[in-house]
């Protein structure tokens, strides 16, 4: 049995994920919109199905796949220790970021005081 990160280290196996993370979606649904072969879709889905990524139900003639949150709960707790990291650096970026638009703030503050002359005429127009 493949790991969980090996599951999702395909990019097909991932675009099928994000796909359904707005709505359950048809094997149908799914090939149209990321255009893959059905056979392509169908064999991604069973390994997905297999990991405990998606489960599905009969829908008439369909049968429709939607996520199931376990394993991402897998990849969270890996991801907890990193999530910390870009904390901090999202925080200081933020912080960057707000004394970046103070200084533009500040800056169109000083700008409107320093009209010309020429303040709304257009370019080669005389007084």
């Amino acid at each position: 049995m493949e790991s969980v990160f090996e599951i999702i280290a395909e990019p097909n196996r991932r675009a099928i994920l994000s796909l359904l993370v707005s709505s359950q979606q048809s094997v149908g649904e799914i090939e149209r919109q990321l255009r893959m072969p059905q056979p392509s879709v169908s064999k991604h889905l069973r390994v997905l199905r297999e990991a405990g990524f998606v489960e599905s139900t009969v829908d008439a003639q369909r049968r429709l796949y939607r996520l199931k949150p376990e394993p991402f709960e897998e990849v969270e707790a890996w991801l907890d220790p990193f999530r910390r990291f870009w904390s901090a650096r999202v925080d200081a970026l933020e912080r960057h970021l707000d004394r970046m638009e103070e200084a533009t703030r500040t800056k169109g503050k000083t700008r409107r005081k320093r009209r010309g002359p020429n303040r709304g005429r257009n370019i080669g127009e005389k007084k």
